[in-house]
């Protein structure tokens, strides 16, 4: 059986997440979701040992890149969320060094304070080993193609690991307008996984491109989840549409996107995606991702079983990718 790495796999820490005032979490829009106990996601998150790896062995995935989910540091302002943001980094490593072989990590980084997102990123490499660093959409309204995050990009480019783009809760504002006086339920999953979540990262690609922060920052590499976000289907339509408005840019929207961008699987598992996906940006462009524990192992093992490819472009998918781009 081919082995996989995982690279979209989150966890939690609850006893620091504890720490955050709730009235700030409930203020961010966290709310409840109504799921099964057995299967509630929460609760997995919090599990870095025998339950996850045991998930791991029965589905064939070797290695999992862990990265937090749920409250963190751009709640806090300050050297709180520069301490906050060093407490989940150290204590991730604290537990990818019980089981080095199988856990990896990105980077959870303080991006209320620019700088200090940057030297907590040489940080986490230098110290940890960490692969690369994830950033929940926007931070107070910003995202990273704002100037105050070249730092950063500068930094990732010099450290030569890549910036997974994971979408976030949305500001208080759009979710005003786009997704509130609707039954209760269906505004939290519009705002989110049913749709939101998606057209967010794409937007946070698309505004790092034709901001002109991926011209800035050529050799700058970014992975997306869920097969792409929705831009695969899209890339020709940006190019038709943004002709006659990118005379600052020097490429075309598409070649800036696959020039930059890896996509991974996390989370969708049928079969048009993955072809629309290998259509557009080719195998090597491509990982495979679960979304642990939000997503499950079952399905994506069924999904990645079915896959039609010659071997040795599976095993990109399954791995070589990932280990190529992480330096796995």
């Amino acid at each position: 059986m081919l082995k996989t790495i995982a690279l979209e796999e989150h966890y939690s820490a609850p006893h620091l997440s504890a720490k955050i005032d709730p009235a700030i979490v409930s203020a961010r829009g966290f709310r409840p979701r109504k799921v099964s106990p057995e299967r509630n996601p929460l609760v997995m998150l919090g599990d870095i040992g025998e339950q996850r790896l045991k998930q791991m062995d029965d589905h064939g995935i070797a290695i999992q890149v862990l990265s937090h989910s749920g409250p963190g540091c751009d709640l806090l302002e300050g050297a709180q969320g520069v301490e906050h943001a060093k407490a989940i980094n150290d204590y991730l490593a604290s537990k990818i060094a019980l089981h080095p072989d199988r856990f990896r990590g990105f980077a959870h980084l303080p991006l209320r304070e620019p700088k200090a997102a940057a030297r907590e990123l040489e940080r986490t490499l230098r110290e940890h080993k960490f692969v690369g660093a994830m950033v929940d959409g926007t931070t107070n309204g910003l995202f990273l193609d704002d100037p105050i995050y070249d730092d950063l990009l500068s930094c990732a480019e010099e450290l030569d690991v890549p910036i997974y783009l994971h979408p976030a809760l949305a500001p208080a504002a759009i979710r005003e307008v786009y997704y509130s006086r609707l039954p209760s339920g269906t505004d939290r999953v519009l705002e989110t996984g049913g749709w939101g979540w998606h057209s967010e990262t794409a937007i946070h690609v698309l505004r790092l491109v034709v901001s002109g922060a991926l011209q800035k920052h050529p050799r700058l590499k970014l992975i997306i989840g869920h097969m792409g976000e929705m831009i695969p289907v899209m890339l020709a339509r940006f190019d038709d549409m943004f002709e006659q408005d990118i005379e600052h840019l020097n490429e075309p929207i598409s070649a800036a996107i696959l020039k930059h961008v890896w996509i991974t699987t996390s989370g969708i598992f049928t079969q048009p995606p993955l072809r629309a996906a290998l259509d557009t940006f080719g195998i090597d462009r491509m990982m495979f991702s679960v979304d642990y524990p939000y997503s499950k192992n079952e399905a994506a093992k069924a999904f990645f079983d079915e896959i039609n490819l010659p071997k040795d472009q599976l095993e990109k998918l399954a791995q070589g990718n990932a280990r190529r781009l992480l330096k796995i």
